[in-house]
């Protein structure tokens, strides 16, 4: 048939040794996450912003980087990473920070390799305003029931894992940079990863990812495509949290926000829900920061998107070295276009074709004419494999005979050609077909599909349920 203005979308998901992160209904845990990482007990975080809130209450109200409240806040956090095992150290802010400001605390679990180690911090002063349940009670106590989970679960870790409350943060990002500039070069090299979580409790809240196309967002991305959520790259936070400061180092970063008094689009409101033209926080760095300003909802889904982080980072990674999380991200394309780039009209669910599974496929070519339609992603293959295999199902339809390849389909990585099809394989439904990328294991790649016609008879060619297969 002749293809019509309107286009069907991609199916791309990828299986990395242990599997995919399928799509599914929010809220609900996909299997392959279930297998890896525990679930993180919202309530228990709860607990810990009440203990927050308590302790600001006692203070004049807020836990600011140079009051008792800050310190309390400190002793809090200590004790109970102590009482669970972690080795934990004060680091006083001796330059850089607010006079009297209080200390970082620094929080690492003793296995794994010390030579690659991932940071998860969260800065655990708030504004003298008020208690700062949201900024950033919420990162602070969603990163403190994570470190107690791991504790608890005790895995065999292959790298190791480090935590960090951070002091001063409100004032300049000042204890997180004290910090890094301390650190020694070599030491600096052996952080792999620094993931920072702030305000991600927003009552009117959107689900954002630092830098979300890079490879260390991968499974923080991954987590929260599993449920449904779409999430969007944090522009508003850019430069604005501690994870600035290890970028300045050339650490690479990535992290959770529900965002701060930039105003929620009519777009998000209708993806997330929530006010569209209102603050994503009515309450950023007022007193109306309390225990009732907090996303129960959000709070929970980033608690566990940063259990799911750890648990590829540090402890899948040991079962074969390979690190499953998220090598393509939106692999299914039904949270819309991101990160794929190219021709993303071709994107979407239309008439005329139907999805190998889901509801949206990538329809290239078909229209009968002189056309050339190609969507591409970048895409980390995991290191420590012994085969990398792209998989993926493709239905040919065309108005060609004969043997003759007129319309071609390209399967290629960084400009390389690893397959071509052509309407002489056309035939009845989808067939799926594979491609060896074990050459590029470890490697950050460009995967590109092409479909090309000459300039009559249709042939359209329709992808859907790639995976990358890894073992």
């Amino acid at each position: 048939m002749i293809r019509r203005f309107a286009v069907a979308s991609v199916s791309l998901a990828v299986v990395l040794g242990c599997g995919t992160l399928p799509a599914v209904a929010a809220d609900s845990v996909p299997a392959a996450v279930t297998a890896a990482a525990p679930d993180v007990d919202v309530t228990k975080v709860k607990g810990h912003l009440n203990e927050l809130s308590a302790i600001a209450g006692r203070n004049g109200g807020n836990r600011r980087s140079t009051g008792q409240g800050y310190r309390d806040s400190v002793a809090y956090v200590k004790g109970r990473l102590q009482a669970a095992g972690y080795t934990v150290t004060e680091q006083p802010c001796t330059s850089g920070c607010t006079s009297g400001a209080g200390p970082n605390l620094i929080a690492e679990w003793p296995q794994g390799d010390a030579a690659n180690v991932y940071m998860f911090g969260a800065h655990l002063d708030g504004v003298s305003a008020g208690p700062g349940m949201n900024d950033n009670g919420s990162g602070s106590a969603a990163l403190l029931e994570n470190a107690l989970t791991l504790a608890q679960q005790n895995p065999t870790l292959r790298n190791r894992v480090r935590f960090a409350w951070w002091t001063d943060e409100e004032q300049g990002l000042n204890g997180s940079d004290f910090y890094v500039r301390s650190l020694s070069s070599a030491d600096r090299a052996k952080i792999k990863a620094y993931y920072n979580f702030d305000m991600i409790a927003s009552t009117n809240g959107g689900y954002f990812v630092n830098h979300i196309t890079s490879s260390a967002a991968a499974p923080m991305k991954a987590y929260w495509d599993s449920l449904g959520l779409r999430p969007e790259e944090n522009t508003e936070g850019a430069g604005r949290s501690d994870d600035y400061s290890f970028e300045q180092y050339g650490i690479p970063t990535s992290g959770y926000a529900m965002g701060a008094s930039a105003r929620k689009t009519s777009a998000q409101a209708s993806k997330w829900g929530g006010t569209a033209g209102s603050a994503y926080d009515p309450c950023y760095h007022r007193s109306c920061d309390t225990l009732t300003n907090i996303n129960t909802t959000g709070l929970d889904r980033a608690s566990d998107g940063i259990a799911y982080t750890i648990w590829q980072r540090a402890v899948l990674a040991e079962t074969g070295g390979c690190d499953t999380a998220g090598a393509v991200a939106n692999g299914g394309f039904e949270s819309g276009t991101a990160p794929w780039t190219g021709d993303t009209g071709s994107i979407g669910a239309r008439s005329g074709q139907s999805a190998h599974t889901g509801t949206r496929f990538a329809w290239l070519a078909g229209y009968g004419s002189t056309r050339t339609e190609s969507i591409s992603q970048t895409v980390t293959v995991p290191a420590g494999c012994t085969r990398a295999t792209l998989n993926y199902w493709l239905r040919i339809d065309t108005d060609e005979s004969g043997s003759t390849p007129y319309d071609r389909f390209t399967v290629k990585a960084d400009g390389t050609t690893l397959a071509t099809l052509s309407n002489a394989d056309a035939g009845s439904g989808y067939v799926q077909r594979s491609v060896d990328l074990t050459a590029y294991a470890g490697r950050t790649v460009t995967l590109a599909f092409t479909g090309t016609e000459d300039s009559s008879l249709q042939t359209g060619f329709v992808v859907d349920d790639v995976s990358l297969q890894s073992g």
